[in-house]
């Protein structure tokens, strides 16, 4: 909105050196002014601001308003238009008298004058209104639509004008009734701009008796659309609901600058006044002009809001003011906020017992001002928030992390030491994934995010394989996050979960092997590892359940199960059809667990009872040797133990070897003996007695064949 300075001054006296401070009094009480214009015109240079008004605030969109907050900004008086004041009585009379408009909803008020005897050929514009024109960046036409031009910025409303001729020889009547009504379905209504619109019955039309005459608050109907030959003229303002207009606007493809305005929610505060500014625009070049009013109508009376405001709470939102000393803090006097409240023509009655104001709101501020808090912003705003202290707050209490939080940070901290990467997703996927059971919304806003989540293991599968399409090639990841699942009697639960997936890359474990897949083992034990820092010992069962039937494979998939048969989750490989379906390598490895069964079993699990730790050294030795396949190393450790004496305190796989050259039956094993005792130091002679035994064992229980 380009706000001449010259005009301005007409209600304010605002001096040219007063320009800098003003534009900081705007910016800081919420007009952001974006740019200042200079235009030479008659040999003078004249100042325009272009100031950004917010959305709630449609009583500044005008000369009139902006100049009313300048005043309470600066504390200048301020000098009201002539036209104001004299159509005031007029306004409240006529108001009074509107008879009830019953048949919509969408329509506040609705006025309509006749204007006879005018001659728009001759009619001249001033020279004066020309300059305000220019000098607030719009082009005069040289025809009536600079005097509604005119008006719009003074006021801030909007008319359409008719051909009062035209409409009477369509209806064959001198006497007609305009009203706000539903388009039938159908309907076609071709505006000023040439272009026919087809409308249903959500679109608003203004009727001259059964004939639309135009689209209520957006564009009047070519046919009726006044011109230079007219000589009686239909002035029609109304009052739409914001959000009805910006509806139909946006469901007929049509924005005019008479439906922005209503977009922004103006009020019927002064439009009997701006439309008698209109007419006697009107009236300067037709002095023979004849006014009547042909339909005045109304929805409602709006009511009176009155909110309260404490002082107290005034004092503990603001704090204190700047020229508070260290010792004793001030607050803003209630004068002040009195005065602040005034000068922005709110009515206010205090109450001295209980220390607070009876606050009237007027009916231009209703939009932006509905609670105390908003009372509060327009004070500070006045007295500017610049002049009140920054004080942090003192924190007498700091607030401790909980289990739900510690627990996340500890599982973090186990995956990430294994080489995961965090990743989040939207709890919101598509209609057709992997899973074909999810939950579907009502009413989604795009068909990408139309379905509640099942499972966090499809959008896993979805990142990695977008980050192959990037060539990265190592994509560790896990997620929490929430899925919401349904049983059968339609009853919905949100549970949180943490899911992973690993794998599917060859690595070399040594510079001397060559690169391998990870295989199944491989991957429970990595699964194991975080368990086992977690205190977690589940049972692993060979079955699938049902919703993973084609995310993970038939049969190497797992689910897991703490004490009490209580599910803890799923491990298993990738399905290959989907792998295949998703160009993702096929040893690649998932997991979903629920974190709530994970914090209960933590939560339940016995304190850790801790063991002396032996003082004596220790004593490895290894043994290798070739066993037949069918023989599990259970079984070879519980032979082991059960013949190493009670100084055997360790026994770990650390090689496991198949080849040809042995046998297509055999494996070739080499195990790690570890030795200790709590009382004494073991002596090399007794310990090399003890494996020798142990060998004898297993070669009289396994035929193993020992190798050296």
């Amino acid at each position: 909105m380009k706000i001449s300075l010259n005009w301005l001054n007409e209600l304010l006296t605002i001096k040219e050196d007063e320009l800098n401070f003003l534009i900081e009094r705007l910016t800081l009480g919420g007009f952001e002014v974006e740019e200042v214009l200079e235009y030479e015109l008659d040999g003078q240079t004249c100042i325009t601001l272009d100031i950004a008004a917010t959305a709630n605030r449609s009583d500044s969109l005008s000369i009139q308003g902006i100049s009313t907050e300048i005043s309470a900004l600066l504390d200048k008086s301020y000098n009201s238009t002539n036209f104001l004041l004299k159509s005031d009585n007029l306004r409240q009379i006529i108001f009074d008298n509107a008879q009830t408009l019953l048949n919509t909803n969408e329509c506040n008020f609705l006025s309509a004058v006749s204007v006879e005897n005018i001659n728009l050929e001759t009619t001249i514009i001033p020279d004066w209104l020309q300059k305000k024109l220019l000098k607030s960046g719009i082009t005069p036409l040289n025809n009536i639509m600079d005097f509604q031009n005119y008006v719009l910025l003074e006021t801030g409303y909007t008319f359409a004008i008719y051909d009062f001729d035209k409409i009477s020889k369509k209806l064959k009547t001198w006497q007609f009734k305009l009203t706000i009504e539903n388009a039938t379905n159908g309907e076609i209504v071709t505006g000023t701009n040439s272009i026919s619109y087809t409308l249903d019955n959500s679109i608003l039309v203004v009727r001259a008796n059964s004939t639309s005459i135009g689209i209520a608050g957006i564009i009047e109907s070519e046919e009726f659309e006044c011109s230079k030959a007219s000589t009686k003229l239909l002035v029609e303002g109304s009052i739409f609901d914001a959000s009805k207009i910006r509806q139909q606007s946006r469901k007929i493809g049509l924005r005019t600058d008479r439906s922005a305005r209503y977009e922004k929610s103006i009020k019927n505060t002064y439009l009997i006044q701006a439309l008698f500014r209109f007419i006697s625009l009107l009236r300067i070049s037709n002095p023979n002009l004849n006014l009547q009013f042909h339909t005045i109508a109304k929805r409602f009376e709006p009511k009176t809001s009155r909110i309260q405001l404490n002082y107290k709470t005034i004092c503990k939102i603001l704090g204190p003011i700047k020229n508070s000393q260290n010792t004793t803090l001030k607050y803003i006097a209630r004068t002040q906020v009195e005065k602040s409240l005034l000068c922005l023509n709110f009515k206010v009655n205090y109450n001295q017992v209980a220390d607070l104001w009876e606050v009237e709101i007027p009916h231009s501020r209703t939009e932006d001002i509905k609670r105390e808090i908003d009372l509060i912003e327009e004070i500070g705003r006045l007295y500017g928030f610049n002049n009140f202290l920054t004080i942090l707050p003192k924190l007498r209490t700091i607030g401790n992390k909980d289990e739900s939080y510690k627990l996340r940070q500890k599982i973090t901290t186990c995956l990430l030491s294994l080489g995961f990467n965090e990743i989040i997703n939207y709890s919101l996927v598509k209609d057709k994934t992997v899973l074909n059971n999810q939950i579907k919304l009502i009413n989604p806003l795009i068909s990408d995010y139309s379905n509640l989540r099942t499972s966090l293991l499809p959008d896993l599968l979805q990142v990695l394989q977008q980050n192959l399409k990037q060539g990265n090639k190592t994509m560790d990841t896990f997620e929490y996050g929430h899925v919401f699942l349904q049983d059968n009697i339609s009853i919905f639960k949100e549970k949180e979960y943490i899911a992973g997936l690993f794998g599917g890359f060859k690595a070399r474990s040594t510079w001397l092997e060559p690169e391998k897949a990870t295989t199944w083992f491989e991957a429970k034990d990595d699964l194991e590892q975080l368990f086992q820092q977690l205190n977690i010992n589940p049972n692993w069962e060979i079955s699938i359940d049902i919703r993973y039937a084609k995310i993970c494979h038939p049969y190497r998939t797992a689910e897991l199960f703490i004490s009490n048969r209580k599910k803890l989750g799923v491990f298993g490989q990738i399905h290959p059809i989907l792998a295949n379906q998703l160009k993702l390598p096929f040893d690649i490895y998932l997991f979903e667990c629920d974190l709530d069964v994970i914090k209960t079993q933590i939560k339940t699990n016995n304190l850790t009872i801790l063991k002396d730790y032996s003082l004596y050294p220790k004593i490895i030795k290894n043994v290798s040797f070739i066993v037949e396949k069918d023989i599990s190393f259970q079984q070879l450790r519980s032979l082991i133990y059960s013949n190493g004496t009670q100084f055997l305190s360790e026994i770990n796989l650390l090689d496991e070897y198949n080849n040809l050259s042995i046998s297509e039956d055999t494996k070739s094993l080499c195990l790690q003996l570890v030795f200790q005792s709590k009382e004494t130091t073991l002596q090399n002679k007794k310990i090399e007695q003890i494996v020798k035994n142990i060998q004898i064992a297993l070669i009289n229980e396994f035929n193993i064949i020992m190798r050296h």
